[in-house]
């Protein structure tokens, strides 16, 4: 059994030779960022795994579910409402090394560097991994793509659909036991760092970590969070990596347990010692005020205002988001009325036509190759969030396009 507290955490972490003394802890790491020897940019595209069968999902939603159910049943819920969106490719299912391939090529084909796989590991175990286990890694060409792993540790409620105006049931806590945390950056550690593909920055395998909320009320505090983090950078350093790469999905309200005001989250990321900080999705910064649906272009204006203030707030670098579009209400009871009550009912975003994403593309990228001594990276989201509305893979209404705008801007 993993130890269970943070006492035991450290001391097993230390019985592994894996103790704090084993290495020096770089406090400042804004010195170790080398200049782009490449000389052009980045681009990472998040990834939901959850297009495959999976044993918890059969449990809760019958025998083969997917998440491919909920695109299939939407429907429209407002004039001019485009719904379902169907996959020019089909129902594919990504656990197939060959489906993967496909995938793999046409990413690599329009500009895409690298997949960072939402990827979950809960107090029980382990969730939605076949995708990367199966699918990914047993791809005949999976080197022509790095890929690296965003913990996406929040609470997984049962929105597969979600009910109006009911509380939705917590299936698997976000937080997870000390011993949990050492038990999954162990396997991270030897089963995907070490591996040809997984992305490194500066010789540093890029880890990231979705929900800082989850991470910090898992071991009830800064400090104790932060030696976590350090051992966890130190078991990498000694698997004979030059360091970790430690990247913060930040966003909201920054709450310490215990504490009801938020905290300045540029001196959460000094504290907790992370290399960089990033975006996940444009709504997470932007509120969607119009309803039922926000303009792209409003969006994306706001979220270009955000990426500037966040270049100067936080002392580590800010890697940028260029968000497809957004439409949750294949999560929501299809039955329901569709108002404006909290995730997924929520406004979708119009006019993210491929011509105005390929204008984010552009600005993003223009406010990038500023940049002189920080590796020029931004993220996508998303390659396949079907049901919430922001997806690069074609569909049958505009195939390839949104491809298409990143190899304009950004292909090799």
């Amino acid at each position: 059994m993993p130890p269970q507290t943070r006492r035991e955490f450290l001391k097993h972490s230390m019985a592994l030779g894996f103790g704090a003394s084993v290495f020096p802890i770089v406090q400042n790491r804004s010195n170790l960022w080398p200049k782009n020897s490449r000389g052009d940019i980045q681009v990472a595209s998040y990834y939901f795994p959850n297009y495959h069968v999976d044993p918890r999902n059969e449990a809760v939603h019958g025998k083969g579910w997917t998440e491919w159910e909920l695109v299939k049943h939407a429907t429209p819920r407002f004039p001019e409402h485009r719904q379902p969106k169907v996959p020019q490719w089909g129902y594919l299912d990504e656990s197939d090394p060959d489906v993967m391939a496909m995938k793999i090529d046409v990413a690599v084909e329009h500009g895409i560097d690298a997949f960072i796989f939402d990827w979950y590991w809960y107090d029980d175990g382990p969730f939605l991994q076949r995708c990367l286990r199966n699918g990914f890694l047993n791809a005949g060409n999976h080197y022509r793509i790095k890929f690296a792993l965003m913990w996406a540790n929040h609470t997984w409620q049962d929105i597969h659909p979600h009910k109006l105006h009911t509380e939705p049931p917590d299936l698997y806590p976000g937080p997870v036991r000390p011993g949990t945390f050492l038990t999954l950056t162990n396997y991270v550690i030897e089963q995907y760092f070490s591996h040809t593909s997984y992305w490194l920055i500066n010789e540093s395998p890029y880890f990231s970590i979705y929900s800082l909320n989850d991470l910090l009320e898992s071991f009830g505090g800064v400090e104790e969070t932060k030696e976590a983090l350090q051992d966890f950078r130190i078991r990498t350093r000694k698997a004979g990596f030059y360091d970790l790469h430690l990247n913060a999905v930040v966003w909201g309200r920054q709450v310490l347990p215990g504490q009801e005001k938020p905290v300045d989250p540029n001196w959460l990321m000094n504290e907790l010692g992370f290399d960089s900080v990033t975006s996940y999705v444009w709504i997470h910064h932007v509120p969607l005020k119009e309803f039922p649906q926000t303009d792209y272009r409003y969006v994306r204006e706001r979220y270009l205002q955000y990426y500037r203030e966040a270049e100067e707030a936080f002392d580590v670098p800010y890697f940028p988001n260029v968000t497809m579009g957004w439409d949750s209400s294949p999560r929501t009871v299809q039955s329901d009325r569709f108002i404006n009550a909290g995730y997924p009912f929520t406004p979708v975003i119009a006019n993210n036509t491929p011509q105005e994403f390929r204008k984010s593309l552009l600005a993003v990228t223009q406010q990038l190759n500023q940049r002189t001594d920080t590796p020029k990276i931004f993220n996508i989201n998303c390659w396949n969030e079907w049901t919430e509305g922001s997806y690069l893979e074609p569909d049958i209404h505009h195939g390839m396009e949104y491809l298409q705008a990143i190899k304009e801007v950004c292909g090799k």
